[in-house]
């Protein structure tokens, strides 16, 4: 069985205080989450990882625990003694009468799907976390609490992102709403709100939802706008100025424009939330003005025109 070194997943010293620990494991989690890796296997079983080196160095009997194998395996490298490496004493080693009181492994990695312990934890620290303990010497872990709070944005806060003052028990928090968010987007505010005492805070999560706007369309990352033209334009071509987010641009408009045709402007709609350099494209439909009232001029050059047809 190989080895894991919790301290290099998390990419901390072996003297780093827990505050130091808790923000290296946040930044992975962000990065490495399944919500921003939808379908990346790789990504989950980084998460994974993550999230048990975390369980380890988070608890100091554990993290004790944990640095007293780290010695030993390491003197065992250096003497190059012959056969493997005894795990089954480090197993046997745990400290008694110490459990987390989990009914399911995976309550621990955050929710379903995120898997169990690997063998390495199971085999080093099976007596110190309940693993194959029977059901009834193990109490079920509460899944700790969460909390909702609706936040309402326009639909260019939502193309730069923008950031939020909310107040969450008595102190007011900055929170940043990323480029790309979408009705339905959950931010994750950790451990913002107090429960109560001797109870761990718990997290808040900003529900986005993003207002209608007047003049663009979203349907997910593409956007979608009408433009005016008069009839000589449509007739004859020209350009016409197009509003998007990002600014003003210049749209050509080719001789022959049929009422309702649709331009694609590439990448001019909005960004994609996981992938913020990358962004949608902005469709532009044509609609043509036709004058209702005409000059004698006017209606008699038209009609020459039809006559010539």
């Amino acid at each position: 069985m190989e080895y894991k070194d919790y301290y290099k997943i998390l990419g901390v010293d072996r003297k780093s205080s827990e505050d130091e620990i808790k923000r290296a494991y946040r930044k992975l989690a962000l990065q490495f989450h399944p919500d921003r890796n939808p379908g990346d296997a790789t990504a989950e079983e980084k998460f994974k990882e993550i999230n048990e080196a975390y369980q380890v160095l988070r608890d100091p009997e554990k993290r004790a625990h944990y640095d007293r194998l780290g010695e030993s395996y390491s003197n065992w490298q250096q003497r190059g003694a012959p056969g493997g490496f005894q795990w089954e004493d480090w197993s046997r080693a745990a400290p008694g009468g110490v459990r987390v009181e989990v009914g399911d492994l995976g309550d621990l990695f955050g929710g379903e799907g995120m898997g169990g312990f690997s063998d390495f934890f199971r085999t080093i620290f099976g007596d110190m976390s309940g693993v194959g303990a029977s059901p009834r010497s193990v109490r079920r872990q509460q899944k700790p609490q969460t909390f909702e709070q609706p936040v309402t944005i326009n639909l260019r806060e939502a193309y730069q992102g923008t950031d939020r003052r909310i107040e969450v028990n008595g102190r007011r928090l900055d929170v940043t709403i990323p480029p790309g968010a979408r009705t339905g987007t959950k931010i994750r505010v950790p451990e913002a709100v107090s429960v109560g005492p001797n109870q761990p805070k718990a997290d808040l999560y900003l529900v986005v939802k993003v207002s209608d706007d007047a003049h663009f369309e979203r349907r997910g990352d593409d956007l979608y706008t009408n433009v005016v033209i008069d009839l000589k334009e449509a007739v004859l071509g020209g350009e016409v100025t197009v509003p998007t987010l990002s600014g003003n641009v210049v749209l050509t408009i080719p001789t022959g424009t049929q009422p309702g045709r649709t331009f694609r402007l590439a990448k001019r709609g909005m960004p994609n939330l996981k992938k913020p350099k990358e962004y949608g494209d902005l469709f532009v439909r044509v609609n043509v003005h036709i004058p209702n009232k005409l000059t004698s001029r006017q209606r008699a050059l038209f009609e020459e025109f039809l006559q010539a047809d």
